[in-house]
């Protein structure tokens, strides 16, 4: 599996680890993933996504994955995501027909 964020893409990072005495050796900075479930509104199921931290606190912010998947790109998003990116586009149309 991929360490790499499903909503924000964000990846691992490569870099020095430099000693005192300036002697370098190539290390990794892997991102903060973790398992979690979001509740998507319009689809009314929860979905498991491994994402960062960050994207968490960004989902959170702009008030739940229904909204944060409205306003990402999908150049950013993995393919399972943009799949239910559509899912939920197609419902919150439904929603709206029906009113």
């Amino acid at each position: 599996m991929a360490r790499r964020c499903e909503l924000t893409g964000k990846g691992v990072l490569t870099g020095n680890n430099v000693s005192h005495a300036k002697n370098r050796s190539r290390r990794r900075y892997l991102p903060n993933l973790q398992q979690v479930s979001l509740m998507s509104d319009a689809l009314g199921q929860t979905v498991r996504l491994r994402i960062t931290r960050n994207a968490q606190r960004t989902v959170d912010h702009r008030g739940g994955l229904d909204n944060f998947l409205a306003k990402a790109t999908d150049a950013q998003l993995s393919l399972r995501v943009r799949r239910l990116k559509r899912e939920i586009e197609k419902a919150r149309a439904a929603q709206t027909a029906a009113l």
